[in-house]
């Protein structure tokens, strides 16, 4: 096991895929030379040259449709986004064809595309650089869309991505690119769980928080700090936000019968309200209350000294699950008093 950031675990993770797979090659703006914006490419260009580590013009309408090109040529392209709110001039290469060539074709053209995203906030950045995009492409039939959490994980499933044959939307949280964790660099990648399956991280009672991404560390403090009150959370980690594994989120719910659905993308028409629908209809009659989001406001996103009233906390997870389970708080009693 090595000590590593989840930069540098992707980092290793594309350095392994590119060694496997001379038909790997990367995209993106700034990657090569300078190693991207967070350094997760750095060092990879000097190793494989500028054939395979392609800095690009600053267009990202154009990087994702050379990849499309060069998977049609058989190559298994990985596009960098350097911030979430650039991926929009690339959406409709994405959305119309990264997503429907496969069908279009009756199967004979794959698009073996993966696009890396640094996604969400937490860094003090603005607006289009702090955002979270992943429901527009969760909504959109022929993509996967994978959310990470760990260095272990992003390791993994990055060369999951690579090596899988469908088109990946690969979420990378970068305001944990320097957490760090331990990382198994050598075991063999068909031992390494599927990257659709979701993850029990801490198995719990009285209440399901199911979240993904940054918010996955949100929640396991959220779940420490209510077994100080003897409230015992289940933490669930989606990992696959399309396709969902359901199977993992029902047999969890039914344990619980309560639920609590986190992450920090605006709150109308969320992954969220997708996830609670699909619970109510599958697990309606072991639900001791009604499931509750907590969400990103549905708002632009905020100036930099504003986001941490934006970003979902601990707090606002703890009074969640006050309320699925019916207890007495803070937030309820202030709401009474006002009233």
């Amino acid at each position: 096991m090595t000590q590593l950031t989840l930069g540098k675990a992707l980092n290793a993770g594309l350095r392994r895929a590119m060694q496997d797979d001379e038909k790997v090659v990367l995209l993106g703006e700034d990657i090569g030379t300078l190693g991207g914006v967070f350094r997760i490419t750095d060092g990879l260009k000097g190793e494989f040259g500028a054939q395979r580590v392609i800095d690009t013009p600053l267009a990202e309408s154009g990087i994702v449709g050379a990849a499309v090109g060069l998977a049609f040529r058989g190559y298994r392209p990985v596009v960098e986004i350097q911030f979430d709110g650039f991926i929009y001039p690339a959406f409709d290469q994405i959305v119309s064809q990264v997503a429907k060539l496969h069908y279009r074709t009756q199967g004979r053209v794959k698009m073996p595309i993966t696009i890396r995203v640094p996604w969400a906030g937490g860094i003090g950045a603005a607006e289009h650089h702090s955002e979270s995009p992943e429901a527009y492409f969760v909504h959109t039939a022929g993509l996967r869309v994978i959310a990470v959490s760990d260095p272990q994980d992003a390791y993994r499933c990055l060369r999951q991505a690579i090596a899988s044959d469908d088109p990946v939307l690969f979420f990378e949280p970068k305001r944990l690119y320097h957490h760090k964790g331990e990382v198994e660099l050598d075991a063999p990648l068909a031992d390494a769980p599927p990257m659709g399956l979701a993850r029990v991280l801490r198995s719990g009672t009285d209440a399901t928080v199911i979240t993904y991404g940054a918010m996955v560390h949100t929640a396991l403090d959220a779940a420490a700090a209510a077994e100080d009150e003897g409230i015992s959370l289940e933490v669930v980690d989606l990992r696959s936000l399309s396709p969902v594994d359901y199977e993992t989120v029902t047999a969890s719910v039914r344990r619980t019968g309560r639920v609590v659905v986190a992450h920090e993308a605006s709150r109308e028409a969320g992954v969220g309200a997708e996830i609670i629908a699909s619970i109510t209809e599958y697990c309606f009659e072991y639900l001791e209350a009604p499931p509750l989001r907590v969400t990103g406001h549905d708002i632009p996103y905020p100036p930099a000294k504003m986001e941490r009233f934006h970003l979902p906390d601990l707090d606002r997870i703890l009074d969640a699950v006050d309320r699925v389970l019916d207890r007495p708080n803070s937030l309820t009693k202030t709401t009474e008093g006002q009233s």
